[in-house]
């Protein structure tokens, strides 16, 4: 075999493993349906239910940096502490040995067949779940038929006395191979792959257990590169979440390589008792050290959040999330969880109106923080939808008193406008920064500072009326109050006014050559963007006035209108 046949089999292997891997992990994700980041966001109170939701969730996954990023996320969008990502994090190592102890498993010989079935399963079904367990075989035999890939095109390197001095010189220089497992990691961005590679040179006998130990931690060291990308741009919280998966596999490496001789001389003592072939003692090796790793560390979480808070200095993220729902009076006491489901609410309205500040800031100033932030907001917005709508669910199924009923439905339909009004926000963000993007290659080509984009002395108006009939409804909602309810629904004629009137001044300003087309279309949907908004306000406020679902009184008459008129006249109640 010649080197350029070397050269193109093994990287053809290497990117049907790294393909099977994603795809086996797509398919596990898919049949587990949207539970995993759920496991996350619910899971992890103390740190030992933290590290077992790493591990699942992993696992699940097949990806320790999957897992880190997604706790990167919740930490950053607030629904997560930096100790209990800690937590997940020390998980996510433990779930990842996993892999190793698959590749372990000696039947490559029938990867080829494996593939087929699951491509049958996959072509030949068009049920859902069939469908993700073929994905999960497909990808399990792509995995196997990569490995044989790169076991065969390595297996002439043996022959090179150069590769043979190589193999030699990880034995007895250990940050070399530390290093070496380190950057392969980092430019294959998985663990997973390292070792498969490394199992199969320790299977061929072409690396001692004494080079292959520190190539295999080195591994470790690299696979927290992808955490850093992850948190890049973001938020303060994910830096240090990033910051503390670094610190943990960088402490855990030294605290190994310290004990390498000793350790080493274990792992040759276990393999024939547990009768360990090549590459299950690799597997046993990244199992016991990510365990011991884990088990040492586990006992300073609290210490290790401190030691990062310090090293990456600033604010927490604008973000405080602390959720109001308890599913264990659900049963017990309807009543009192739907009023938790209440404060639930009134925060996500809180969490809403911020998301339209943050947005409102982005189109005066067009700073990337305030985008950065309206994002991260609309990430939240998301999240206590679907929790809040979930708890509510299981609300329904409980005996409610008519007035209670009524007060479930209204928050139902409530918690789907405030997620809409997020998703305007969203819209509008994305027509800004469209705008901005193009203002700022145009200046660019002109050699000039861009300009603000979008400024009319109108919009601005329009954008202050449409927060205002937003926090208005929600508080009129959540303090049961008629008058602001009836302010909003006042204040409604005038969003509607402005509306037509900006429509109309900027379609004559395009009819007369003024502006580009384009530009015109991306304001014109910031406009109906706004006026969707505050057509959602009014329908909260007309859930507060009764007049979407009236109100019973005790006697379980529907009340008088009188009152909503008097609101409507900007009377007190």
């Amino acid at each position: 075999m010649d080197i350029q046949q070397i050269l193109f089999t093994f990287f053809g292997g290497l990117g049907i493993f790294l393909f099977g891997l994603k795809y086996m992990g797509d398919g596990l994700q898919k049949a587990a349906g949207d539970s995993l980041r759920e496991i996350l966001n619910r899971f992890t109170a103390t740190p030992i239910r933290a590290i077992i939701a790493g591990i699942v969730v992993t696992i699940a996954i097949q990806s320790s940096s999957g897992t880190t990023v997604l706790a990167v996320g919740l930490v950053s969008a607030g629904f997560m502490k930096l100790r209990q990502a800690i937590g997940v994090i020390m998980g996510a190592n433990i779930g990842t040995t996993i892999t190793a102890f698959i590749i372990g498993l000696d039947i490559g010989a029938y990867a080829l067949p494996i593939l087929a079935f699951g491509a049958f399963l996959i072509f030949f079904s068009s049920k859902p779940n069939i469908n993700s367990i073929g994905q999960i075989v497909f990808g399990f035999g792509a995995l196997f038929f990569g490995l044989e890939l790169m076991g065969d095109a390595m297996y002439p390197l043996r022959s090179l006395q150069a590769f043979r001095d190589l193999m030699v010189n990880f034995s007895t220089n250990v940050p070399l191979g530390v290093g070496v497992g380190t950057v392969f990691t980092f430019i294959v961005q998985s663990s997973s792959a390292s070792i498969g590679i490394l199992q199969e040179l320790y299977a061929q006998g072409q690396i001692a257990l004494e080079g292959a130990l520190p190539i295999l931690f080195g591994s470790n060291i690299g696979t927290t590169i992808t955490a850093v990308l992850a948190a890049l741009g973001g938020s303060v919280a994910a830096k240090r979440t990033a910051a503390s998966h670094v610190i943990f596999n960088l402490l855990g490496t030294i605290i190994i390589l310290l004990l390498l001789a000793p350790f080493t001389r274990m792992i040759y003592a276990i393999s024939p008792i547990l009768n360990l072939n090549a590459p299950m003692r690799i597997a046993f090796s990244h199992g016991l050290f990510n365990v011991s790793n884990v088990v040492i560390q586990m006992f300073f979480i609290d210490y290790l959040a401190k030691v990062v808070t310090k090293l990456v200095p600033g604010e927490d993220a604008l973000i405080e999330y602390n959720s109001s729902l308890d599913y264990s009076i659900i049963n017990a006491v309807p009543s009192v969880a739907l009023n938790q489901a209440k404060l639930e609410l009134g925060q996500m309205g809180d969490f809403v109106v911020q998301e339209y500040k943050e947005m409102y800031k982005y189109y005066q100033r067009q700073q990337d923080e305030h985008l950065a932030n309206s994002l991260h907001l609309e990430e939240v917005v998301n999240n206590i939808d679907t929790r809040l709508t979930e708890y509510l669910m299981k609300i329904t199924v409980e005996d409610l008193p008519v007035k209670g009923a009524i007060e479930h439905s209204q928050m139902m339909d409530i918690t789907k406008y405030l997620e809409r009004i997020g998703d305007h926000s969203e819209n509008i963000i994305s027509n800004v920064n469209e705008a901005v993007k193009a203002s700022k290659k145009a200046a660019k080509a002109k050699g000039v500072e861009p300009e603000k984009i979008f400024y009319d002395e109108d919009l601005v108006a329009l954008f202050a009326l449409v927060e205002q009939n937003i926090e208005d409804a929600i508080n009129s909602f959540i303090q049961d109050s008629y008058s602001l309810a009836g302010k909003v629904l006042k204040r409604e004629k005038e969003v509607n006014r402005l509306e037509e009137d900006i429509r109309r001044k900027y379609i004559n300003r395009l009819n007369k050559g003024e502006g580009l087309p384009s530009d015109g279309i991306l304001f014109v949907d910031i406009v109906s963007n706004l006026e969707r908004m505050s057509d959602h306000s009014v329908k909260i406020a007309k859930h507060a006035l009764g007049l979407r679902y009236p109100f019973q009184s005790k006697d379980g008459k529907v009340t008088s209108e009188s009152r909503h008129i008097r609101a409507f006249e900007g009377e007190k109640e």
